[in-house]
């Protein structure tokens, strides 16, 4: 990697905003990292250059005009292909959007744009981001910069592929049930999933959708953070407003973890099966916060209702999205979708009565953990990097599944929670794969859980190991040069 590939987000805004590297060059490097390592990982699957390159140059002529320059000023940034992007295809993963260009921008991207980023192109998700495994049938699969053989995770996979491998220090993505969690873990980055409401995008039709979440992934922590400056904020869809924004997030992370009550939990209380390397990554850790004087104990919330919650919620969500695609298209949806929305369909009001009051319960049981231990700690993924030509881990440490949703019980857990989820990374294997905790703190102590997590960042400094991408180890697939509206 060059300079600018290897800088952080708030170092390369910095250094434009000072003109010492150029929004051109910035593009131009972002650009070179994609056709250095895209071929073996597939993270990257639309481009429009010439796009980018407009709006780079634009960028250029406001540095040098005296205008004032909003926070994310001429930062390149592929975007979720979940998310759409006026003029840009955006297929969501999915044959039946295979030749889909917006002409409206998704939220999140109108406010990334005016934030300052210059949109290059799409990165790879799941079909409609479903699942942590990132493979489609319109792009492929991507695949792990560590171990191009090996899984990205998912649903932010091509997100989390592009961080760690050089390509954007920033980018968004979204999280259901760990789709930012799990791929910050097995690529080695911080993937964060904020309080609600605190970044609102509501889908259409549902202004009171509260499970699942838009946020960031980057290589640091002080990164997220600047992302949560630029796009935290009311939104007048969602009522009443968060009471968190931007401004939250200003000033140095100065974290310190003495005294914090940290409640460490391998299985959440559940029982969950996790792989051996797993833990032994993130106990070796654990005295990492000993050290820097909080006090840690084995304890965890009572979240026996949360597999209620996720699961009743996550079925509606996804019949109300999904469901007329798939009554119309069933037969160009995968069958794990479909399954979703089935499952929402078939329903009954003394089910969705029932999760209702599970997560009722859910909510006292998190406020009286909360009174008593400031931050919980478990495994962000229950499994490392697995062979990318599965569709998902059929087992956990021997442990046999049920569905393609059990090997991501300890992320789905936590979405049902509500609460803010930062995924860090904690370590590395022996055989070099990354492995990372979850971070939860209680409801929009959100800037307080990114403090914390920069003070564990600054004493182990994971992010200083950076994959080796080497040609022939992967899957060699170019992106696409996209089909836009001119």
């Amino acid at each position: 990697m060059n300079e600018i590939q290897q800088m952080s987000a708030t170092a390369l805004v910095a250094a434009i905003r000072r003109r010492e590297v150029s929004a051109r060059e910035a593009l131009d490097a972002h650009l070179e990292r994609i056709e250095q390592v895209n071929p073996e990982i597939n993270a990257v699957v639309t481009l429009d250059p010439e796009r980018a390159l407009a709006d780079a140059e634009a960028a250029d002529r406001r540095t040098v005009s005296g205008a004032t320059l909003p926070p994310l000023h001429g930062l390149p940034m592929t975007h979720k292909d979940t998310h759409a992007v006026a003029g840009t295809r955006s297929t969501s993963g999915s044959r039946i959007f295979a030749d889909h260009v917006p002409v409206q921008d998704d939220a999140i991207i109108a406010r990334l744009r005016r934030a300052g980023v210059v949109s290059t192109g799409k990165s790879n998700v799941p079909e409609f981001g479903a699942g942590s495994h990132t493979f489609n049938d319109v792009f492929g699969t991507t695949t792990n910069p560590y171990a191009p053989r090996l899984s990205a995770g998912g649903s932010s996979g091509g997100l989390a592929a592009a961080v760690a491998s050089g390509i954007q220090p920033l980018g968004e993505g979204s999280d259901m049930g760990g789709s930012l969690r799990i791929p910050a873990s097995f690529c080695g980055v911080v993937g964060f999933r904020p309080s609600h409401g605190v970044i609102p995008t509501p889908p259409p039709g549902d202004d009171w959708a509260w499970l699942t979440r838009t946020g960031p992934m980057a290589r640091e922590v002080s990164d997220v953070a600047l992302f949560m400056f630029a796009v935290a904020g009311p939104s007048p869809r969602v009522r009443p407003p968060a009471p968190v924004t931007g401004s939250d997030f200003t000033g140095p992370l100065l974290g310190d973890l003495r005294g914090v009550r940290v409640a460490w939990s391998p299985d959440l209380g559940l029982g969950l099966p996790v792989e051996p390397e797993v833990l032994a990554v993130l106990e070796g850790r654990l005295r990492v916060f000993e050290e820097a004087g909080a006090i840690v104990e084995e304890a965890t919330p009572d979240l026996t209702d949360a597999e209620e919650v996720f699961r009743t919620t996550r079925a509606l969500d996804f019949a109300a999205a999904l469901g007329p695609l798939v009554r119309e298209h069933r037969d160009l949806v995968k069958p794990e979708v479909v399954g979703n929305v089935e499952a929402g369909w078939a329903l009954s009001a003394r089910e969705i009565v029932a999760a209702t009051g599970a997560r009722t319960r859910l909510a006292a049981a998190l406020r009286a953990f909360h009174a008593r231990y400031d931050l919980l700690v478990s495994p962000a993924a229950q499994v490392l990097p697995f062979d990318a030509r599965l569709r998902y881990p059929a087992a956990v440490d021997g442990v046999e599944g049920t569905g393609y949703l059990d090997w991501m019980r300890s992320a789905c857990a936590l979405s049902a929670t509500g609460l803010p989820v930062l995924a860090l990374p904690a370590g590395f294997t022996g055989s070099g794969l990354p492995v990372g905790f979850q971070l939860s703190v209680d409801h929009y102590r959100d800037a307080d859980l990114l403090r914390l997590g920069k003070a564990f960042e600054d004493r182990t400094r994971c992010v200083d190991r950076r994959p080796e991408i080497r040609a022939g180890t992967g899957q060699r697939v170019r992106p696409v040069t996209t089909v836009a509206a001119r």
